[in-house]
């Protein structure tokens, strides 16, 4: 399997760190050498927030990404701040209902999805991280699809497991966006 680098960047409160604790789970149950490194503002909703997380087959060096093969973004200042990092041949995700423009590269592969759209018309408000991730995890490969159902049930808080059926809602419309 391939090592990913991946950054999820956007506002506080779009369940961007959540996204991560996710991917990082699921590398754990598959046996990967991983890192989730959170990072944000000093607003707990509303600032900056990203994360770093790393799925490899070797031990990671260092938890800090500088040129991700992977993006997920949800706001513009996000796409401004991380999209020359990328690495070339790398793929870029772009919650295309919050950024109007488009990536300025030809050298990566860029999905526009209407994921901030998506999770509101589904009923699924606040998911649209989730609707990503399934894109991602579908186009990328970076975990299985089998183990995210597991990685859930152990990232989800148990004061919020009645939302387990919605979050896999929100990452099967993403797969089917992409597929």
């Amino acid at each position: 399997m391939a090592d990913f680098e991946i950054v999820i960047a956007g506002f506080g409160g779009q369940g961007l760190l959540f996204t991560g604790k996710v991917l990082a789970y699921a590398g754990l149950l598959e046996g990967r050498e991983l890192s989730w490194l959170p990072s944000y503002g000093p607003e707990m909703r509303g600032g900056t927030a990203n994360c770093n997380v790393i799925l490899s087959d070797t031990p990671v060096g260092s938890p800090i990404v500088q040129h991700p093969n992977v993006l997920m973004v949800m706001n513009a200042p996000s796409l401004d701040k991380y999209e020359a990092d990328v690495a070339p041949g790398g793929t870029i995700f772009v919650d295309s209902s919050l950024i109007e423009r488009k990536v300025n590269r030809d050298d990566v592969t860029v999905y526009y999805i209407p994921a901030t759209r998506m999770a509101a018309e589904a009923g699924l408000s606040g998911l649209a991280n989730m609707i990503l991730l399934g894109a991602m995890i579908r186009t990328t490969g970076c975990i299985s699809e089998d183990t995210l159902p597991d990685a859930l049930h152990k990232v989800i808080p148990e004061r919020k497991a009645h939302l387990f059926d919605a979050n896999m809602k929100a990452i099967e419309a993403g797969r089917a966006e992409v597929a």
